[in-house]
């Protein structure tokens, strides 16, 4: 009973240090950004507020949350089906975990300590490919939108070195490393059902395109009149250049903001204004689920602590 009462000290104790300090990072970054003009920010809000336009621009964040949650359904239900709602717990929670681990792999370990223990390999596999094909789309939507800008020597440098790691892989695929091979990883993926990976793909690009237009939108609203390709086009280089730099999820914003204004300064957009709708996306798609994430973090009881 003493060993029983210890673990779930213990497991408390880390549950609240994961909310104290996902909500201690969000803070700091926010507070302490000297970057953002909160002034031109409120101006610019009263000026422009809505409630239409607030529901309008939060409808994507619950849309581009959850696709995922609807991915994430799609891809364990290989493994046994789950429930929106179990779903919605499962990548919530991760999230949060997630925010102060480099490029998120918190998620990993946060998704994994639903299932049984055996079952950890499988669910670290399946989170792989959840956030692989988000990876590849963000990869393929960036090439095309630094084409579209006139970054061709980049575009085929992408293409190179793309072309490089298709070809090296396919030379080394059944090279073993510790008992791991690319051509075991493929017979792998091949085991997931057909159907799965065509819905796992049509939610990641309708994720995409959410997040994506949520981004153009938020120029729209901060008065920039630039041509829907030539924003898009940015859109889809900064979010591919970003996500190519390791990171922190708290400093998700800084990272985009960063790689943003080199593009949007060339563009004549405000130094300010960039900054700020960065910082906007990060609160809408990162803060907001991981203020919700919290409650399920701190309700989280380990699926491990079932098993026989």
């Amino acid at each position: 009973m003493k060993k029983i009462m210890q673990n779930k000290t213990f497991i408390t104790a880390v549950k609240l240090i994961i909310v104290l300090l996902s909500f201690y990072f969000i803070y700091s970054e926010l507070h302490n950004n000297d970057q953002l003009n909160w002034e031109k920010f409120f101006k610019l809000f009263n000026r422009k507020w809505s409630l239409s336009g607030i529901l309008f621009l939060l409808s994507f964040s619950v849309a581009n949350r959850y696709l995922e949650i609807l991915k994430w359904q799609n891809l364990v239900t290989f493994i046994h089906p789950i429930t929106v709602g179990e779903s919605a717990k499962q990548v919530l929670s991760a999230l949060t975990a997630g925010i102060f681990t480099p490029n998120g792999l918190g998620e990993y370990a946060g998704k994994a300590l639903y299932f049984d223990q055996k079952k950890t390999k499988k669910i670290i596999f399946l989170n792989l490919i959840c956030n692989g094909i988000q990876m590849i789309l963000t990869i393929l939507f960036g090439t095309i939108g630094l084409w579209v800008l006139g970054y061709n020597y980049w575009v085929l440098t992408i293409i190179g070195i793309c072309l490089l790691f298709i070809g090296l892989s396919f030379l080394i695929k059944s090279i073993k490393i510790k008992g791991y091979s690319i051509e075991k990883l493929l017979t792998k993926i091949n085991e997931i059902p057909k159907k799965t990976h065509r819905k796992n793909i049509l939610l990641a690009v309708g994720r995409y395109l959410v997040f994506s237009h949520q981004y153009y939108f938020l120029f729209l609203a901060f008065d920039v009149d630039l041509p829907y390709a030539t924003l898009m086009a940015s859109i889809a280089a900064v979010y591919f250049l970003a996500s190519s730099l390791p990171s922190f999820q708290f400093l998700d914003f800084a990272v985009k903001g960063s790689v943003a204004l080199f593009f949007f300064e060339k563009l004549g957009v405000n130094e300010w204004i960039v900054v700020f709708i960065a910082t906007l996306m990060w609160f809408l798609n990162v803060v907001l689920p991981v203020v919700i994430g919290s409650y399920f973090v701190l309700k989280f009881k380990p699926k491990w602590k079932q098993s026989p």
